[in-house]
Formats: structure tokens, C-alpha cells, sequence
């Protein structure tokens, strides 16, 4: 399996620069935005995988409790940086990994529904009544510390362009760290991604859904 991450010496500028201005980046909108960040390429034919691997993962691919296990990986990933920088896929089928810039910050949500989950931007004395108004159940209450809110901005660039000659070591060090433990987080999900193929089976099941059809009768 592919890896990314390397070893650079931090009391070097030129090897710090050398690295940061060397490393692959990808855009974090469209390609018409222009606006690039650092990226690795996971497409699969990039993994170094045989080829009962590959086809293995192109059928993983299409499932969502595969990216159920990894989406854990992208929330550490945020949480260890307070989401002011995160990672996502990205690329016209998912086939990149970019850095983002992010937020987090305290919602607006006052309260919600113990049953069903629904939030709700009053708080129940402020709507007069504990109903819910999707599952109609009287189990709405309030938060005693609203939810948080993540988010990225995808327009952002991070270092487009940069030659890094003005920064000071500080601030260089900072950033190959960050770029450092990104390049980790995705040979972390490429470790579960192997983890998955080598002890995982992709089974298939017949799954009948229920569908709401109207049809005549007679009236009594």
C-alpha cells in the first residue's frame, strides 16, 4: 500500500521550504476556481495494489458503511487542529484527500427532539409547548450547551503560490508539522482502507423497500 508521510529535518530551512513547495496539491473546489491546497492522490490505480485488491475496492467503494469507517479518521483528524484545518475527499470521484481550512463554532440550535433528533432554533418556553414538529411527539427539549457546527471553505487556498522566503522558521516549522501529520492522517486511512480489504468480504443481499402505492376501492 501507498504512503505518503516523510521525514523532514526541521532545523533545515531549505529542506522545510523544499518540502512544502515539492508537495502535491489539488484544487479545493473545481478546477475553475483555481484555488489549490495540499492533496495526495488516492486514486486506486495509485495504491500499489494487486489486482484482486483493486477490484475488491472499486466494489468497496460503492458502499457507504466502507466510508462509515473512515470518516472517523477525518474527525480526529479535524478535532486534533480545533476543525480550523480538516481534510475531505475531493475530485471527481472522490479520488483525492485536500487539506482545508475550517471552523467550528457554537450553533444556533435551542433545542430538539429526544425521539427522532429533529433540532429546533427555539427553546421549548419560547414555542409554549414540547411537540415535535416532525415525529409530532411531546419529547422536544432544550440544550443546556448548544451543538457545535463544523465547516470548511472550500474557495480557500492554503500556501498557492508561496516560496516561503519571508517566513520566519517559527512559522515554517508550524507548517511543515501541519503538512507533516496530513500526509499521516492519509496513510492512517490507507492503513484502514487495508485493514478493511484484508479482513472484510463484500457481501450482497436482496433488500425489498417498502413503496406507499395508492389504488381504488369502493366506497362503503
Amino acid at each position: 500500500m501507498k504512503t505518503f508521510s516523510k521525514k523532514v529535518d526541521l532545523r533545515s530551512r531549505k529542506e522545510m521550504i523544499e518540502y512544502l513547495s515539492s508537495h502535491f496539491r489539488y484544487n479545493t473546489m473545481n478546477s475553475w476556481n483555481r484555488s489549490t491546497s495540499y492533496a495526495n492522490n488516492i486514486k486506486i490505480y495509485n495504491l500499489c495494489l494487486s489486482k484482486a485488491d483493486e477490484e475488491k475496492l472499486y466494489e468497496l467503494i460503492e458502499m457507504s458503511e466502507f466510508y462509515d469507517r473512515l470518516h472517523l479518521f477525518f474527525y480526529e483528524f479535524g478535532n486534533r487542529h480545533n476543525f480550523l484545518w480538516q481534510a475531505g475527499f475531493n475530485g471527481r470521484s472522490g479520488g483525492y484527500i485536500v487539506l482545508y481550512q475550517g471552523y467550528a463554532k457554537q450553533s444556533d440550535y435551542k433545542s430538539f427532539c429526544a425521539s427522532c433528533g429533529q433540532r429546533n432554533y427555539k427553546t421549548v418556553e419560547e414555542t409554549g409547548n414540547c411537540k415535535c414538529g416532525r415525529c409530532g411527539k411531546d419529547s422536544r427539549v432544550n440544550y443546556q450547551v448548544p451543538p457545535m457546527e463544523y465547516g470548511t471553505y472550500p474557495g480557500r487556498d492554503t500556501d498557492m503560490g508561496e516560496d516561503f522566503e519571508d517566513w520566519d522558521i517559527y512559522s515554517l516549522r508550524e507548517r511543515v508539522r501541519l503538512v507533516q501529520d496530513f500526509d499521516r492522517f492519509c496513510d492512517d486511512v490507507l492503513s484502514e482502507v487495508r485493514n478493511i480489504l484484508d479482513n472484510f468480504e463484500v457481501d450482497e443481499d436482496i433488500v425489498y423497500v417498502p413503496q406507499t402505492v395508492k389504488r381504488l376501492r369502493e366506497a362503503s
